[in-house]
């Protein structure tokens, strides 16, 4: 197919020192990378707190001996305490969990997001899936609890942003606020929210490259889109939901090359269904999805 056109209810001197010794990971995957905002992959995606809807807490981006520098340490605001308090995921993506035991980042996960950047949170208490495991995650979804397990003293959530080659953003956004290099700001989470606005785009479900060239509305309830990349002659088909976001519940999206087999992507999702991807330069593609018990079929169409 061808397209033409288009944690603490006081911080302290005492906890700065413990954290400051237990983040220093020079031998961690951490150190892996060189701080910068200077990288072509900064992170295009939006990303809100790591926290449960309403909930406040400081989002601490210090120097003088944090490693990596440019990552945030969430602390306690006022007379909430951190410890124990759920992490969500901070935009979607696929999430591999990880345990070093009682060193460097202890229990953590790490997310690739669709365009190929990534979000590490560290120190956990407990994890949704044991070690080695991945999952498939929307924003919001649920991945593990605030702790101090590995390098750390205190408990507090360690995370970052990084771009898509590992380095990481010294200036991280969440929840539309910035918090650069030497700031310490309370940020109000609307991660998990739920509300009638979809945080996801079609493009950015499939990744750079793509533009969608037509949709089809399923009723009230959601919407399936055809998008295509013509750097590489990709089709990608993707379903976002418009009810019952943050909630996982029945959405598909199928993509079928003209004379090829049906590839779809179904089950019970939060956000949406998709991406699914198939080369078909010069092919008539036909494309599609459902939400709930909505669906569209369509026929078999730019052929190119």
């Amino acid at each position: 197919m061808a397209v033409t056109s288009p944690f603490r209810r006081k911080i302290t001197r005492r906890w700065t020192f413990a954290a400051v010794t237990a983040l220093a990971l020079a031998a961690s995957p951490a150190a892996a990378a060189t701080t910068s905002t200077q990288d072509a992959g900064v992170l295009a995606i939006a990303h809100k707190a790591p926290f449960d809807c309403g909930k406040t807490f400081y989002a601490n981006n210090w120097t003088g001996g944090h490693n990596p520098s440019g990552s945030i340490d969430w602390q306690t605001y006022g007379s909430d305490a951190i410890n124990g308090e759920t992490v969500r995921a901070t935009a979607g993506g696929t999430a591999t969990f990880d345990d070093e035991g009682s060193t460097s980042y202890g229990k953590w996960v790490q997310i690739v997001h669709s365009d190929g950047t990534r979000t590490r949170y560290a120190h956990l208490a407990t994890m949704v899936r044991a070690a080695g495991q991945t999952m498939s995650v929307s924003q919001g979804t649920v991945i593990g609890t605030v702790g101090s397990t590995g390098g750390s003293s205190a408990p507090h959530l360690h995370y970052e942003q990084r771009t898509s080659s590992g380095v990481v953003d010294t200036s991280p956004t969440v929840d539309g606020v910035t918090v650069s290099l030497g700031q310490k700001k309370a940020v109000t989470s609307t991660n998990g929210c739920g509300g009638s606005s979809n945080p996801y785009t079609p493009a950015e479900v499939c990744g750079s490259g793509y533009s969608v060239i037509d949709s089809a509305a399923l009723g009230t309830v959601g919407r399936t889109y055809l998008l295509y990349n013509a750097g590489n002659g990709y089709n990608c088909a993707v379903t976002l939901k418009s009810t019952n976001l943050g909630t996982p519940s029945a959405v598909s999206a199928f993509l079928e090359p003209e004379g090829a087999s049906r590839t779809t992507d179904s089950g019970n999702f939060s956000y949406y269904a998709g991406p699914v991807k198939r080369s078909a330069p010069g092919t008539c593609v036909k494309w599609g999805g459902s939400v709930g018990s909505t669906s569209y079929t369509s026929p078999f169409e730019h052929c190119g």
